[in-house]
């Protein structure tokens, strides 16, 4: 595999993994304030 080839490749991995970790961590936050709120609501 050329270096040129090699390195869009490694661009294209980096990428969806930010990608994925953006779409984590605002699932995550959701999660987070729904189950904050419907415990704060319960007492």
């Amino acid at each position: 595999m050329s270096s040129k080839k090699a390195m869009k490749l490694a661009q294209k991995q980096a990428f969806a993994k930010h990608r994925s970790n953006i779409k984590n961590n605002k699932l995550n936050l959701r999660k987070n304030n729904f189950f904050t709120k419907n415990y704060s609501k319960k007492k």
